[in-house]
């Protein structure tokens, strides 16, 4: 099989990822596979439609765990074809929550701030009565205005730091001192774009001080920033961040896009101690924080393997095709 996929392959690796009779876990398994052929084909100029609806007909199924990552992915991967989609699922009112949150972060990650429809949207929904939903758009508009104001003054708009791959939502600020960033982190009277880059640049610094300045701030009263908090460690993979992540894990209460971001995070770190928490909630009552510690385990399965790649869909493809 060559190593773009033809439309037969993404149509069954598709199949796959609406097929509610298999593991989540190897679902998510699908999604990325899915994720990385979009990301190989545009290397090639070839057509890329074709993932972004395999990846979209996800949207239909109950776990708003999987859609919030099909959302996360379209954003992502770069595509401006998902932005119809997109924009329809943070106006969903219907929607999860958090669903409608990663919706709206993905499309101020696509940085189409020339794009009325999207400009339209965000600056809708950022008047959503839902915190996190309402808060993530404003950040999101503020990245489409930093990016304008880069692009007319003919700046670059892209991160220098190559060890985090993703296009995050808000650019970090200019190295600093750590207290000086942990001081703008938590520092509430700040708009939440400024403590996102602060927030950022910390983790590019990335030792053992700026985890532990990162992990302060579980004590924002943004949901929404406590949840970036948790995703930002799990890019750090830091054991120094265990007993912050299991500490808000445990907190029943606390709002289940923290916790389900502190379970990823668990087993992206992937020691025998993130186990034995991840394991304990498994049959949490919160249906995405019992599924983030399934999907946390078989990521710390991968960590911990000598598998290539977490993206194994093809070759799942080529098993079932042999």
């Amino acid at each position: 099989m060559s190593s773009i996929a033809n439309e037969t392959t993404i149509e069954k690796l598709s199949s796959m990822l609406v097929d509610t009779s298999l593991p989540l876990k190897l679902r998510f398994r699908i999604l990325f596979t899915l994720k990385s052929l979009d990301s190989q084909s545009q290397q090639q100029s070839e057509k890329t439609s074709h993932v972004v609806d395999a990846i979209s007909r996800a949207f239909a199924d109950t776990s708003a765990l999987l859609k919030h990552e099909c959302a996360y992915c379209l954003g992502q991967m770069g595509n401006k074809y998902a932005i119809e989609k997109l924009i329809h699922v943070l106006n969903d009112s219907n929607e999860d929550s958090m669903v409608r949150h990663e919706a709206g972060e993905a499309l101020g990650a696509l940085g189409c701030f020339d794009n009325q429809n999207v400009i339209d949207a965000l600056t809708k929904q950022s008047q959503n009565s839902r915190a996190e939903i309402a808060e993530t758009c404003q950040i999101a508009l503020d990245r489409l205005a930093w990016l304008r104001k880069s692009a007319s003054n003919g700046t670059s708009s892209t991160s220098t730091d190559k060890s985090f791959p993703t296009i995050d939502p808000a650019p970090p600020l200019a190295p600093t001192t750590i207290d000086e960033l942990k001081e703008i982190l938590l520092d509430e009277k700040r708009s939440l774009f400024e403590r996102y880059r602060a927030m950022f640049a910390l983790r590019n610094i990335g030792t053992d001080e700026a985890v532990l300045a990162i992990c302060e701030g579980f004590r924002a009263s943004s949901a929404l920033f406590r949840h970036e908090i948790a995703f930002v460690l799990g890019q750090l993979q830091s054991v120094c961040s265990i007993p912050a992540l299991h500490q808000q894990l445990s907190i029943l209460d606390e709002n289940y896009m923290v916790r389900h971001e502190c379970a990823e995070t668990l087993g992206s770190i992937g020691t025998d101690e993130c186990r034995r928490i991840l394991e304990s909630y498994l049959k949490d009552e919160e249906r995405v924080v019992r599924e983030s510690c399934e999907v946390a385990l078989d990521i710390s399965d991968y960590v911990n393997s000598t598998d290539f790649q977490y993206c194994n869909g093809l070759k799942l493809v080529e098993s079932e095709c042999c």
